[in-house]
C-alpha cells in the first residue's frame, strides 16, 4: 500500500526535481496530484515514463491525500499550507515561511530524524535552505564527536537558486558577452552575473547582513545546536547548478583531519573526494544531478586550537531542495505514518 501523494508547484524547477527524485527512489505511490497556479493550469510534467497535467491549486480538496510537498513561496504557502494541513494532508514545505516557526520542526533527516514527530502540532513540516542544508550535513558528524563551538562559513551559490529566471540572465549574459546585439542589462540580480561574483543574496538587513545569510545562522541552530556561533558571507556565483561552501569550524576539543576524513567517510549522506592532488577535489559541474554532499579539502587550520577547514559541494535542486523533502517524505513515513 503506498501514499496520495500532491507536488504543489510542479512546473517549476523544484517541482520538476521533486516528480524526478519521487520516480528514481521509487518512493510508494497509489495516487499522484499535480498542482499549478491557473497561468499553468493542464502544463504537461513529467513523472517516471507518464506524461501529468497540472490542476488548479485553487481548487484543489486536499482531503485524503497523505503528503503535500510544497514548492511555490512563501506568499501562497501561507495560504494554501494551512488548508491542506487542516485538511489532513501532512505539508512538507520547500519555502522559508515556516523555517523559524518554534513549534514546526525543520527537517534534514541525516542531521534530526527525531524531530519529525513534532510535525503533530501544526501538520506542517519546514524544509530547510539550500546553503543550509548541505552544511549541516556535514557538520553533525563533526558535532557530536567533538562539539563546535562556531562556523564561519563563506557560500558560492548558484543562479539555479533564483529560479528559471535567474538562469536565463546568467545564459543571456553569457552569450551576450560573444554576440554583438545580444548584450543584457541586470534584471534578476542587482548586478551583471556572467563572469562576476555578487556578495548579495536576498534583502539587507539591519545588521548588515543578508536575509541568506541570517538564515544559515538560524537555521543551523535550530537544526544542529542552539549554543553554536555561526557566520556566513554568501555569495552568487556564475554556476547553473551546484553550491559551493568553504567552512572553517572551530571545536571544543581537538579533532584531527584524519578522524574527521574518516567520520564523514562513513556519515549518511556524504562523499568524501579528498586526495591532496591536481583534480583530486569535487566542483559544482561535477555534482550535479546527484544525490550526496561531496566533502573535499579537510585540513588543520593551524590559526585556532581546534580548527578544521573543509569545502562541501553539492546540487542544490536536490539535496538543498527536492531531495531534502522527498527524505522528509520518507522518513515521515517509516517513522509516523508507516504505508508502503
Amino acid at each position: 500500500m503506498g501514499y496520495r501523494i500532491v507536488v504543489v508547484g510542479a512546473t517549476g524547477n523544484v517541482g520538476r526535481e521533486m516528480l524526478n527524485i519521487l520516480d528514481e527512489r521509487e518512493f510508494p505511490i497509489d495516487e499522484i496530484a499535480l498542482l499549478a497556479s491557473r497561468r499553468s493550469l493542464g502544463t504537461e510534467c513529467s513523472f517516471g515514463d507518464r506524461t501529468l497535467k497540472t490542476d488548479d491549486l485553487d481548487t484543489f480538496d486536499f482531503t485524503g491525500w497523505d503528503m503535500a510537498l510544497f514548492a511555490i513561496g512563501s506568499e501562497a504557502t501561507a495560504k494554501y499550507a494551512p488548508i491542506a494541513a487542516k485538511a489532513g494532508c501532512v505539508v512538507i514545505d520547500n519555502s522559508s515561511l515556516y523555517r523559524y516557526t518554534p513549534d514546526i520542526p525543520l527537517i534534514v533527516p541525516e542531521v534530526n530524524p527525531e524531530d519529525i514527530e513534532q510535525y503533530k502540532n501544526k501538520n506542517i513540516i519546514a524544509n530547510p535552505n539550500c546553503s543550509t542544508a548541505q552544511m549541516v550535513v556535514a557538520l553533525k558528524p563533526l558535532h557530536d564527536r567533538a562539539t563546535i563551538k562556531r562556523v564561519v562559513v563563506s557560500t558560492y551559490q548558484s543562479v539555479s537558486g533564483g529560479g528559471k529566471d535567474a538562469m536565463d540572465e546568467l545564459w543571456m549574459q553569457t552569450k551576450g558577452m560573444y554576440v554583438p546585439g545580444q548584450e543584457r542589462d541586470p534584471k534578476i540580480f542587482t548586478k551583471q552575473i556572467a563572469f562576476n561574483v555578487i556578495p548579495h543574496i536576498d534583502n539587507f538587513l539591519d545588521s548588515g547582513e543578508t536575509k541568506e545569510e541570517w538564515k544559515m545562522v538560524a537555521e543551523t541552530k535550530k537544526i544542529v545546536d542552539p549554543a553554536i556561533k555561526v557566520t556566513a558571507t554568501c555569495v552568487r556565483v556564475p554556476v547553473f547548478v551546484g553550491h559551493s561552501e568553504a567552512v572553517n569550524i572551530e571545536f571544543e576539543e581537538f579533532l584531527d583531519e584524519d578522524e574527521a576524513r574518516d567520520l564523514l567517510r562513513e556519515a549518511p549522506g556524504i562523499l568524501v573526494v579528498d586526495k591532496r592532488e591536481d583534480g583530486g577535489y569535487t566542483t559544482p559541474v561535477e555534482c550535479v544531478g546527484d544525490y550526496a554532499t561531496f566533502i573535499s579539502r579537510i585540513r588543520q587550520d593551524p590559526t585556532v586550537e581546534n580548527g578544521l577547514n573543509l569545502w562541501c559541494v553539492s546540487d542544490n535542486l536536490r539535496k538543498g531542495a527536492a531531495l531534502n523533502a522527498v527524505q522528509i517524505a520518507e522518513l515521515l513515513g517509516r517513522r509516523v505514518l508507516k504505508k508502503g
